[in-house]
């Protein structure tokens, strides 16, 4: 009889040996086998997981040809460029992705050649006033006298916006070739004639020395440039 009870107890002991591969949370440790149902399940939540679109590339739309792109390009210097468009979709880019790519473009180039612009613009005019003044040795020694001149006579405002074209600078040498050129002193009150009074009526505007309206120091600007070209 005691050896009858020994059998059973064997019979319904636990098995031991949990592979190594299996998880304790897919083992039944009672019955010495793997727990099917606690398997499943966790499989089908990881399908799930997997197969469900993540919250961010949810918001990703990458059209079926390049040509749906529809990029809006907030610059008049150049259009979306069909080839650009080619190469960054078969790089799977997203439509807010491609809109970025144009976005960047026109902040970061734009400005850099619009200066590579005025910077062709003024070495050009730089070359008019070199032949005008009949050499490089002698528009350095004008643009010394001009400059002179022009800081001793004009508000600094009116002199950079003279000196920053071919046309102010050439009426600033007028200016400073004049028979009567116009000085002012610390009130700016010994003007030469009409013109240049209607001129110092217009720098003693508020907007002019006060606000430094830069529309109104414009009109200053062209004022002189009226005045004295040729």
């Amino acid at each position: 009889m005691t050896e009858d009870k020994n059998l059973l107890k064997t019979e319904h002991q636990p098995q031991s040996g949990k592979p190594d591969t299996i998880p304790e949370k897919f083992w039944d440790a009672d019955k010495g086998e793997v727990r099917v149902d606690a398997l499943v399940k966790s499989y089908l939540e990881l399908e799930k997981k997997m197969s469900a679109p993540s919250s961010a590339g949810s918001l990703l739309t990458i059209p079926a040809t390049p040509e749906e792109y529809e990029v809006s390009v907030k610059d008049n210097l150049f259009e979306p460029d069909m080839e650009l468009n080619k190469r960054l979709h078969a790089k799977g880019f997203s439509a807010e992705q491609v809109q970025e790519v144009y976005d960047l473009a026109v902040e970061q180039m734009v400005p850099m050649i619009l200066d590579m612009a005025a910077e062709f613009q003024a070495e050009r005019e730089i070359e008019r006033l070199t032949d005008y003044f009949g050499g490089e040795d002698q528009w350095r020694e004008v643009s010394r006298q001009m400059l002179a001149f022009g800081k001793k006579n004009l508000p600094s405002q009116v002199l950079q916006g003279m000196s920053s074209s071919y046309e102010g600078i050439m009426a600033l040498y007028k200016m400073m070739q004049s028979e009567e050129p116009m000085t002012l002193g610390a009130k700016g009150r010994a003007i030469s004639s009409n013109a240049e009074k209607d001129l110092q009526s217009m720098m003693n505007d508020p907007k002019y020395w006060r606000d430094k309206d830069p529309a109104y120091i414009a009109k200053v600007t062209e004022g002189f440039k009226n005045l004295y070209a040729e």
